[in-house]
């Protein structure tokens, strides 16, 4: 979809996909056989859906009205459903924000909170105007706790602006390949001119698993931060692939979660296993269907992975 289309034609293409093309090797996906739930209808319960770890072998049956699976190697796309159709990323915008500032480098340079910073919704650390922290310190909390107001402090930080911090985000991911995403926030917040598709948030984390310090923030499973006061708390990971049994996926690297209502439930997760990995994105899913959908779509990557692989 060119992003010199109007904002309205891309509006009104959020979260109504439509079926792509099948790529070289890329298996299409049937329609989605389960509908999104509503924000009070999810849970992590599984219920009658396929609980367990799946074999990648059999048909997938997912949730999400879009998915994609890659082989981080190659990038080539294994599995997709509507990986093209635009959706909103919710909190998965922050594996690009994180991308960028890791880039910028300086990682323990401090940084003072301004009272811009806090003025977002939650999730957030709850920062006051004054207090300083490191970028590092602030990458962690963006990544772990997903808090809004880490973003904030890291894109005016590193750009001056949120609005300039946007303007490099939607540029970063073009030169990326990701050309069908547009970004006008660092932390995923409901904006009629945010949005991207599985294939391009696919791309997007990619790049920043081939950064050391971004794949050791997302394998985190707890950090301790300690506030400007003292007080010592634990950020705990969201990515349960990562660590919480039924959920847990073998050999899982990490990576992101997001919700909205707007977005519904969103993952992109990793996994590696016997030195090949592969990157999935959901989007639009429900609870638990981000889990199910995910462990489906890694599992299907990592038994569907090129013997040899070919680069441009």
């Amino acid at each position: 979809m060119p992003r010199s289309l109007t904002t309205v034609l891309f509006t009104a293409a959020l979260v109504l996909a439509q079926p792509t093309a099948q790529a070289r090797r890329v298996h299409k996906a049937p329609a989605a056989l389960t509908p999104a739930l509503s924000a009070e209808e999810q849970d992590d319960t599984p219920g009658t859906r396929q609980l367990g770890e799946p074999d990648g072998k059999g048909p997938l049956t997912l949730a999400a009205q879009g998915a994609t699976v890659i082989d981080t190697l190659s990038g080539e796309p294994l599995y997709e459903k509507n990986a093209h159709a635009a959706f909103y990323p919710a909190s998965t915008t922050k594996i690009l924000t994180a991308l960028l500032v890791i880039e910028e480098g300086d990682l323990d340079r401090p940084v003072v909170i301004q009272p811009e910073d806090t003025r977002v919704e939650p999730s957030a650390i709850g920062f006051r105007p004054g207090e300083s922290y490191t970028r590092r310190q602030l990458l962690y909390a963006l990544m772990l706790k997903s808090a809004n107001d880490s973003a904030m402090a890291l894109a005016r930080d590193n750009a001056g602006s949120v609005e300039a911090f946007a303007e490099k985000m939607t540029q970063r991911a073009a030169s990326l390949g990701a050309e069908n995403s547009h970004f006008a926030n660092p932390n995923g917040l409901p904006n009629p001119n945010h949005w991207t598709t599985p294939h391009d948030l696919a791309l997007i984390a990619r790049a920043a698993m081939g950064q050391p310090v971004f794949r050791q923030l997302v394998g985190t499973v707890e950090y301790r931060w300690v506030t400007a006061q003292g007080i010592s708390v634990i950020l705990k990971n969201h990515n349960k692939l990562l660590w919480c049994p039924p959920w847990k996926f073998e050999g899982c690297t990490g990576l992101k979660t997001g919700y909205t209502v707007k977005a519904q439930q969103v993952l992109v997760s990793s996994a590696l296993r016997n030195h090949r990995e592969v990157i999935s994105v959901v989007m639009h899913s429900d609870k638990p269907g981000i889990w199910l959908d995910s462990k489906q779509l890694l599992a299907y990557g990592l038994a569907h992975l090129p013997g040899s692989v070919k680069f441009d």
